[in-house]
Order: C-alpha cells, then sequence, then structure tokens
C-alpha cells in the first residue's frame, strides 16, 4: 500500500518543473557569468553577506560583514574577502578545503533586492593581499579568492514579504533567550550562562578584528 504522504511528495525534476513552470524574461536574461558594472555597485553597498558552502561534514551557511565596500571586486571574475576574527569554527573554511564551490547572498540595508553569486573560492595567506585589509594594523587570518561562476540579482518579494528592514517589525533582543541561557540549557548547566553573557556585546565590539 503507498503511502499517502508519499503521493504528495515531488520527487523527480520534470514534476518539479510542470508545478512551477519554467522562467522567462528577467528571471533568465539577469544571469551573467561575470561582474557587470551594475553588479559591482550593489557588492560595494553591501556590508553584510551570506557565504554557503559543502562538504563531507554537511552544509554550512555563515554571515559575513564588515563597512560597505568590504568585499572587494579584484575584477570582473573574481572576489576578495577578508576572513575576520570569529570563533575559530571554520566550519565554511573547512569545507572550501574540501569542496571549493561557494554561494554568497549580498543584502544591503533598506534595499529590497539582493544579489547571488556563485562560483569558487581558494583559501589565500598571500602576505600582500593580507595586507591590503589590514585595519588599525590588524590583518585577517585569511583572504578567499572566489572565482565567479554566475552572478543574479534576486527580486525584492521575500524582503518586502519579511518586512526586514521596516523598523516597526524589529525584535527586541531582550523578548529572546540570552545567548549564555541558551548554551547553558543545551548542555544542561556544563556551561555558565550568566557569565558568558556578562558583558557580552562589549566584548564582541571590543574584538572584531
Amino acid at each position: 500500500m503507498t503511502n499517502e504522504k508519499e503521493v504528495y511528495r515531488i520527487t523527480d525534476l520534470k514534476a518539479l518543473e510542470a508545478l512551477y513552470g519554467a522562467p522567462a524574461g528577467a528571471s533568465v536574461e539577469k544571469e551573467i557569468d561575470y561582474l557587470h558594472p551594475h553588479y559591482q555597485r550593489l557588492i560595494a553597498a553591501s556590508p553584510f553577506f551570506v557565504l554557503a558552502t559543502g562538504g563531507p561534514a554537511g552544509m554550512d551557511a555563515s554571515p559575513r560583514g564588515d563597512a560597505p565596500g568590504f568585499v572587494v571586486v579584484e575584477d570582473e571574475k573574481t572576489l576578495l574577502v577578508p576572513d575576520r576574527r570569529g570563533n575559530n569554527r571554520i566550519d565554511s573554511l573547512r569545507n572550501i578545503v574540501a569542496d571549493p564551490r561557494v554561494a554568497l547572498l549580498f543584502l544591503i540595508p533598506g534595499v529590497g533586492e539582493t544579489l547571488r553569486v556563485n562560483g569558487r573560492a581558494e583559501i589565500s595567506v598571500d602576505p600582500a593581499l593580507l595586507e591590503r585589509f589590514s585595519v588599525d594594523g590588524k590583518l585577517p587570518r585569511s583572504v578567499l579568492v572566489v572565482r565567479v561562476d554566475t552572478v543574479f540579482f534576486q527580486c525584492a518579494r521575500a524582503i518586502f514579504r519579511s518586512g526586514l528592514w521596516d523598523p516597526a517589525r524589529h525584535v527586541e533582543r531582550e523578548r529572546l533567550p540570552s545567548l549564555g541561557t541558551i548554551v547553558a540549557d543545551i548542555t544542561e548547566g556544563r556551561f555558565e550562562g550568566k557569565e558568558y553573557d556578562k558583558g557580552l556585546y562589549p566584548r564582541l565590539k571590543d574584538s572584531l578584528y
């Protein structure tokens, strides 16, 4: 007897394409294999992107942010991204060592459209390259060199639906569990949450680079 839920599960491309139909017009024409000057301007205006990678240990999506322009367009096929100070999990970097394929999603505060870049990355510790991204004499640990395969903009529907940039929808941090509370509860008290929360945000701001 066929599982009732299986009847409604999409398992092949033919069924998927029949459900959604084929993309057309700007949805197709906007995708190119290089960084057009318009796309370069979007990247230059963005202070934040999400880096997606995959490897033997699984998938990863990591937030990356700094002042607008922190992602440098080296040429129309190459992006340079400093890897700033973090928690040393290096999930994204581990994946890139195993599989260089990456996807980047750029956001610009107040702007509905996002920018999607797909390509292949390598991790560089070239001293001259690191020096280019020095902030107050502090160098990034490494620089990602991303070779662009495809790039295109995403329309504003998701941002409009979410109200992401609408201040009226912003959530007060105190309404959600603190990071210390989360880890303390997950570890069933093996982690001292209150101590972690003490001065957390000033501590983070003092160690950005």
